[in-house]
């Protein structure tokens, strides 16, 4: 008897309080037994440890901003802002085990203390790169003294190459006077910037359109990659 009291306590804990407590009545009542609800409960358990266990949160930013868009592909008049805009909104409902908070800018100076205050996890901001209408391929930033941010950036890296099959230009490292460096350097999450394509490029641009759900794909999937990455102590 005193087992079946122990369960009875442990009903309240696992389920909501009202299912723990009609599945108490039922109990009283014979309606339903124990060992039924003990394989209930085994049925369930996975889901209901799944619904406890918080999230990690990856504060996702959409580089630029509506009235400074970055760079832009001159035959579409695509920008940058615009581009990211549309991708961040597909990566957040695509991902499924992380929590996603989009970030939009203010002002550049701002961003790092906008981050901050959402406390997350992990950073990823999303940009196109440009240069000259020819240069082409796939890069991730990281700032320089970030480990974190160096594993992060390979498996980002990773992903993005393997799905748009640009030439691979790797990870590069960041001081905070580099261009993008001071977004690295103070954030207190980890932080990379995602550079998976020049958008000045006709075929960069047209692969990445062409790709762009497998694109999505494999944010969300290096996102919760480094989800489950990203237990390192934290400030490395």
């Amino acid at each position: 008897m005193s087992g079946e009291i122990l369960y009875s306590a442990e009903i309240v804990e696992v389920l909501p309080r009202l299912t723990g407590a009609l599945f108490r009545t039922l109990i009283d009542r014979g309606i339903v037994s124990m060992e039924d609800v003990r394989e209930h409960l085994k049925e369930i358990e996975p889901e209901v440890k799944e619904g406890l266990e918080k999230k990690k949160l990856c504060a996702l930013v959409i580089g630029h901003k509506k009235s400074s868009p970055g760079a832009v592909n001159e035959k579409t008049g695509l920008t940058e802002f615009d581009f990211n805009e549309d991708l961040a909104i597909m990566i957040e409902e695509k991902v499924r085990s992380v929590d996603i908070q989009r970030v939009y800018r203010r002002t550049y100076q701002e961003l790092p203390g906008d981050i901050n205050a959402l406390e997350p996890d992990f950073v990823v901001s999303l940009h196109c790169n440009a240069f000259n209408g020819r240069a082409s391929g796939t890069e991730v930033l990281y700032y320089h003294k970030s480990e974190k941010g160096r594993l992060m950036a390979e498996i980002l890296k990773r992903h993005l190459v393997e799905t748009l099959g640009l030439p691979d230009r790797g990870i590069k490292a960041k001081t905070a006077e580099d261009r993008g460096g001071y977004l690295l350097r103070y954030t207190v999450a980890p932080c990379i910037i995602s550079e998976p394509f020049f958008i000045d490029n006709d075929n960069d641009l047209k692969k990445a359109k062409e790709e762009l759900d497998s694109l999505v794909t494999a944010y969300a999937e290096a996102i919760e990659e480094i989800a489950d990455m990203i237990d390192l102590p934290r400030g490395l």
